[in-house]
């Protein structure tokens, strides 16, 4: 029960926003590479990535999220290793990151949603036109999705153990391989 199509049916339950959903498909991929690099399940640490924020669409905030989503995963019976990685990736739930699967996903969130960002002001709106370098020259620019917290990005690929350009570059390479479901394709500035 506790697979990859569970984990999707969980997500779109609770989940409406499509940018959320989307946040989550970008957070899987990051997820699932890292796994293929550190020889971790790939999964169950992609099954991390799509659920981390399942709850946050109806409970935003700090006295729910992810209190509610781990609730709700125990009630449904989603193994304690998923839901401590989840309650690991919000600093002030105070959850320790003690695996290599939950400091990626702590390195791995807020990245995803800053590539996002700056993929969809590229002329193409899309990730292929996405450098590493110009991610890291963005984040200096606090003016620019301001929402995304900098110091997670680089508290969490220290945390990880990766230095923080090539990091950022093998998030982008990750989120590249779904570009398509992600919109990221350039296929939105086509329409546009």
């Amino acid at each position: 029960m506790n697979d990859r199509a569970s984990a999707w049916c969980l997500l779109t339950e609770f989940t409406q926003s499509e940018s959320l959903r989307k946040h989550a498909l970008a957070v899987e991929a990051c997820m699932r590479a890292y796994a293929r690099k550190y020889e971790g399940d790939e999964d169950l640490w992609g099954i991390v990535g799509l659920l981390h924020d399942f709850d946050y669409d109806k409970y935003p905030s700090l006295e729910d999220h992810p209190y509610k989503g781990n609730e709700i995963l125990k009630e449904r019976g989603w193994p304690e290793q998923i839901r401590k990685a989840i309650m690991s990736h919000a600093e002030y739930t105070g959850v320790t990151r003690d695996t290599p699967m939950e400091k990626a996903l702590f390195a791995c969130d807020e990245l995803a949603g800053f590539i996002t960002a700056c993929a969809l002001v590229k002329p193409g709106k899309s990730l292929a036109e996405v450098e590493a370098s110009s991610v890291k020259k963005k984040m200096k620019d606090k003016a620019f999705a301001r929402s995304v917290n900098r110091s997670d990005i680089v508290n969490g690929a220290a945390d990880l153990g990766v230095e923080l350009e090539p990091h950022i570059a093998f998030c982008i390479e990750a989120m590249r391989e779904i570009a398509g479901e992600l919109g990221l394709d350039g296929s939105a500035a086509k329409t546009a």
